[in-house]
């Protein structure tokens, strides 16, 4: 299924929250990006809905196998494209992530492959 970058931003905000904290709530997610608990809600339907997360009785959030494998690449492209700013561009760290957070979502595959084919040679 094609999510939209919103959708990728949360799948990659779960994945890191539930890698740093060992479990996801929507308040974690809604403080982490700062937005309202309903715009979270409705978001956590469309995931769930989609086949990549599961919400259970207690209100945690899991990932879907299918999840944690788009939400792992989501966050890969991220911390590829944010070292390549940095590393070949001498972009800052601060401007290197914003920007990797815009790219990570537009960016072709072929063109993800090239810049990771060129960082393996290194």
């Amino acid at each position: 299924m094609k999510l939209q970058e919103s959708g990728e931003n949360y799948l990659e905000t779960i994945y890191l929250l539930n890698e740093k904290n060992g479990f996801v709530r929507s308040i974690d997610v809604a403080n982490e990006l700062n937005f309202s608990k309903p715009s979270i809600s409705r978001a956590m339907r469309i995931l769930k809905e989609a086949g990549f997360i599961l919400i259970e009785r207690n209100g945690q959030i899991r990932l879907t196998e299918a999840g944690y494998h788009r939400a792992k690449a989501i966050y890969e492209r991220h911390c590829l494209i944010k070292d390549f700013l940095i590393k070949t561009l001498q972009i800052s760290d601060d401007l290197a992530d914003k920007d990797a957070c815009r790219i990570e979502h537009v960016i072709s595959d072929e063109t993800f492959e090239q810049m990771k084919r060129l960082f393996q040679k290194e």
